[in-house]
């Protein structure tokens, strides 16, 4: 059958494939697995042009894994808090540990146990990231931790692709070795890229701008050339294609350079998990059953309750350590090419392979039923969450003898300016939050901060609000919003309660539900936006004053 041809069939049937995953709100990702196992001999027997498939899907590998590291922008690591660093360590490690011990267990090999706790520990960028932001949580603070988390995994996958790559056959993991040899290769791509970086590549890539299709040119021949630097070196081409996006991940048109490759990259992707579907080993006994169950249930269970356990001890409300915990319970693509590239330097055999994508395949599927539907879960299984909470966070019964004129609630979204200006009316205010984090950017001298879950009746009983003249939410959590009303009502406080909304429907409920005043900052930043226009007009030199003023304004903020 002609390549064409193939290709063709396969991409049909693919499409097939992804409506039913889209009719049950399953990820595309599986639904491109499945393809490959139906195409493959198990079942159609379609795919005979085995090389031309492996070469898209190493490509399609390639591509994901260059704009993965244009992403992974060494600023963002820097701007990391320090606690998100430690959950996000404390998580791979952690997880990794067990996931060694349990595969041991299991009767696999250390060398291979040592693959599949790695695989354990990767979450999915592009899932998590996709459904979190379809339920609109992108600005909620779980979801900025699961973020932190996945940075930290990108990070860590990066060194462990290189020290993969290092190896041969031939090598029965002697670390020292390769490692040293490694590091050789590494120090000199280091030095030549340093200084292709520093006088060739900013003119380049600044030239190519001018012009859409150069750049896109410019910015493939980068990813592949780099990648085929990195395999003449004796490294992989996949760590190649990452360190080149990480290299272009700091300059100004790497936004641009990522959107435009992604189509490209979507098209190849599909054939590499069409491919590994492919490729799996279905003849499955009793013997690997067993394995299959035990590492999916650890990645859907296990590895939240670890998460859960480590952001507690580290000062975390329970409610946000499990909206994390499921954010994070199924293996990532990386796991998937990491297991692949283990294969072919000869340490995995295709059994384990298989292995690892049958746990992807059911980890992805069952924490996107978590990650949707986590706010429906929680109620259920709020008493072992309690019953993970090693630090208890102790609610100080000593608060109500303390007397607030105003309590702000989610003092991290836009919370500076609000209580600055609450101190300058010499408003005496208590913020509110449960980011252990705001703290310490909150003024030094502050005393009023309370940590807490807004959300617990029990927490708010402690709060004394009989003297307080004004209660403001700028938290993104719709329920929590309306029990602080409810609450201010069923107490018959003398209080004006002011919430933050962001859609015209939340905005209604708010006001049905009987708060006093809705802030809509996208409405106001509208009309900001609209009466500045009428002032100044169209005006360059107008909005450089403006835009002088605002920096200002912005360095005087609290830090």
């Amino acid at each position: 059958m002609p390549v064409f041809l193939e290709i063709s069939l396969v991409l049909t049937l693919a499409t097939f494939v992804s409506f039913v995953m889209k009719f049950l709100k399953q990820p595309l990702i599986v639904g491109y697995i499945l393809t490959g196992i139906i195409a493959g001999p198990y079942a159609l027997n379609i795919l005979h042009s085995h090389e031309t498939l492996e070469l898209f899907s190493k490509l399609g590998i390639t591509i994901l894994l260059f704009i993965i590291g244009i992403h992974l922008s060494p600023k963002v690591i820097k701007d990391l808090g320090t606690t998100s660093l430690l959950v996000g360590v404390g998580q791979i490690f952690f997880t990794s540990l067990i996931g060694f011990l349990i595969a041991l267990f299991l009767g696999i090999d250390k060398i291979a146990a040592i693959y599949v706790s790695i695989a354990l520990t990767l979450s999915s960028t592009i899932i998590i990231l996709k459904l979190i932001s379809d339920k609109g949580d992108t600005h909620k603070l779980y979801s900025k931790l699961t973020i932190s988390l996945l940075i930290i995994q990108d990070v860590v996958a990066t060194f462990i692709l290189l020290l993969v790559s290092s190896f041969s056959e031939s090598v029965d993991l002697n670390v020292a070795n390769p490692l040293g040899l490694m590091l050789l290769k590494v120090v000199g791509l280091i030095v030549g890229f340093s200084i292709i970086l520093k006088f060739i590549v900013p003119k380049l890539s600044k030239f190519a701008s001018n012009n859409q299709e150069l750049l896109f040119l410019f910015s493939i021949s980068w990813g592949l050339g780099t990648a085929i630097a990195f395999n003449l070196m004796g490294l992989s081409i996949e760590v190649g294609a990452l360190i080149a996006g990480v290299a272009l991940s700091s300059s100004e048109f790497s936004e641009e350079i990522s959107s435009r490759l992604q189509p490209l990259r979507d098209f190849f992707i599909v054939l590499f998990f069409i491919f590994l579907g492919a490729n799996m080993i279905l003849d499955i006994s009793i013997q690997s059953l067993l394995p299959i169950i035990v590492l999916s249930l650890f990645v859907l269970i296990g590895n939240p309750i670890i998460l859960v356990i480590i952001m507690n001890l580290l000062g975390y409300h329970k409610k946000t350590s499990f909206m994390t915990g499921m954010a994070i319970a199924q293996i990532s693509e990386f796991s998937l090419i990491l297991a692949t590239l283990g294969m072919q330097v000869g340490h995995l055999s295709k059994e384990i392979v298989t292995l690892i994508t049958f746990v992807g395949l059911i980890s992805i599927s069952g924490s996107s039923y978590f990650i949707i539907h986590a706010e429906k879960i929680y109620p259920y299984i709020i008493n072992l969450l309690t019953f993970l909470e090693f630090r208890k966070h102790n609610i100080n019964k000593e608060n109500k003898s303390k007397k607030y004129d105003i309590f702000l609630f989610g003092f991290n979204r836009s919370g500076n300016d609000l209580l600055k200006t609450f101190q300058e009316m010499n408003y005496k205010t208590a913020v509110v939050d449960y980011d252990p984090e705001t703290k310490e950017r909150l003024p030094k001298k502050f005393k009023g901060f309370f940590f807490g879950d807004a959300s617990s009746i029990e927490f708010l009983d402690t709060l004394s609000f009989s003297k307080s003249l004004l209660i403001i939410s700028t938290l993104p959590d719709i329920e929590t919003n309306k029990l602080l009303i409810k609450y201010a009502q069923k107490h018959k406080l003398k209080t004006v309660v002011i919430i933050y909304a962001h859609t015209k429907d939340e905005a209604l409920s708010y006001y049905e539900t009987g708060a006093d005043y809705v802030v809509m900052p996208h409405h106001i930043g509208v009309k900001h936006t609209a009466n500045l226009l009428r002032k100044t007009g169209i005006n360059t030199n107008s909005f450089k004053r403006k835009k002088y003023l605002h920096l200002k304004e912005l360095e005087t903020s609290f830090n």
